[in-house]
């Protein structure tokens, strides 16, 4: 049988029971556009925390007291044998490749200007926080290059801070009060928005020397260096850890550095990406169980045009052939639609709800679709096999 007549035989059989053929593309149809769905937003997470952690720059290296196993919160070990001291910030300070450093002290006191107060995390840091973190100024200036162990009283408001205390007005050079201590204000963030729930615009930066007696600290509890983008992260690690080492005499600190955080983010976001779409993938078995039976029925249903086309010299292999196709063409169908209106669901839910991280994983999405053609191929080996096997005189005789 010519390879025409096999398509137009196989496309006859399709359009000849329009609703039962419709059902069976649609069972593939709904599982292609669960696929696209589901992805598009694992994808559109993904990206969303990535981007929340490379905000602040890919260079960094975050030294913290203890030593772990495990990835924990910054600053969730506050006490070991040897903890982070200023004098330990400023000698990494002066190793090679090392840009720019920030010690951390973090807390939570009450902020008052004149008869507003407000309770809101505090950040003891030093002068470069604007280069490490990525952070620009919107009026005023950071913290200056003091000594952090004689510090001005000198401090800077995040955004949303600066609008519950000052309203509209003017804060540079005003007076607030943090915990007991007067502070000046010297300088307002830019927005800069939230970080897995952290926000950083109702946020007070204040001098870490001063964070530490606020918080009656002998220690900070982070130490972000930013290395030069030359530098390989591990060459940056080893030179910070041989300096601790000799400095604490044992290895009792964590490194952390911004790619290994990347590393680990993106293996787990391509997990629970997979894991939906795995879900998705569902509907698509729920499809391939309607082409088997569909193709089960037809082949019960065409005993007789079997046995009259194996009669006038169709071979098995033809016969096998045009069932296959048949099943293809199914899945196919359904497969294209299917990828059609998932991209179309995704541009209606980014245009309609823009804060919704969604994203096209063209990846899972073609993949999508080719297991939606082997789905229609596997499921119709079965009845297309049975098709193939029917002798010519008793597939007649049903007639």
């Amino acid at each position: 049988m010519r390879t025409a007549d096999l398509i137009r035989f196989s496309l006859r059989s399709v359009t000849a029971y329009p609703a039962r053929s419709g059902l069976t593309i649609l069972g593939i149809l709904i599982g292609i556009t669960a696929v696209v769905l589901l992805t598009s937003i694992g994808e559109g997470i993904h990206r969303f925390v990535l981007s929340e952690f490379t905000q602040f720059g890919t260079n960094l290296v975050a030294v913290t007291p203890g030593k772990r196993e495990t990835f924990g919160v910054s600053g969730a070990t506050i006490s070991n044998v040897r903890p982070l001291s200023l004098n330990d910030a400023d000698a990494l300070g002066k190793l090679d490749h090392i840009v720019a450093l920030v010690p951390v002290v973090q807390g939570n006191a009450r902020i008052e200007s004149g008869n507003k107060n407000r309770r809101t995390t505090i950040l003891g840091v030093g002068s470069k926080v604007p280069e490490v973190w990525k952070m620009d100024v919107a009026t005023g200036s950071f913290l200056p290059d003091d000594d952090q162990r004689m510090a001005r009283p000198y401090a800077v408001l995040g955004s949303t801070l600066r609008s519950e205390l000052f309203g509209d007005e003017n804060p540079l050079g005003r007076r607030i009060r943090v915990g007991e201590d007067r502070y000046r204000v010297i300088g307002v963030m830019q927005g800069k928005g939230q970080m897995l729930g952290f926000d950083l615009d109702d946020t007070i930066y204040i001098p870490v020397g001063r964070a530490m007696e606020l918080f009656d600290r002998e220690s900070v509890m982070e130490i972000d260096l930013l290395y030069e983008a030359e530098i390989s992260a591990e060459h940056a690690a080893r030179s910070v850890k041989r300096l601790l080492k000799s400095r604490h005499g044992s290895e009792d600190f964590t490194l952390i550095t911004q790619q290994q955080m990347l590393e680990i983010l993106d293996s787990v976001l391509d997990i629970l990406t997979l894991a939906i779409g795995a879900l998705g993938g569902i509907s698509l078995l729920v499809g391939s169980v309607g082409i088997l039976t569909i193709m089960t029925l037809s082949v019960s249903e065409r005993i007789s045009e079997i046995g009259l086309f194996r009669a006038i010299g169709a071979e098995r292999k033809d016969i096998l052939g045009m069932f296959l196709a048949e099943a293809i063409a199914l899945s196919t169908v359904g497969g294209v639609c299917g990828a059609a209106l998932g991209i179309l669901l995704v541009q209606l839910i980014t245009w309609l709800l823009p804060a919704l991280p969604v994203r096209l994983a063209w990846h899972y999405l073609l993949s999508a679709f080719f297991l939606s053609v082997l789905i229609g191929l596997i499921a119709g080996v079965m009845p297309a096999l049975r098709a193939a096997r029917l002798d010519p005189l008793d597939a007649l005789r049903t007639e």
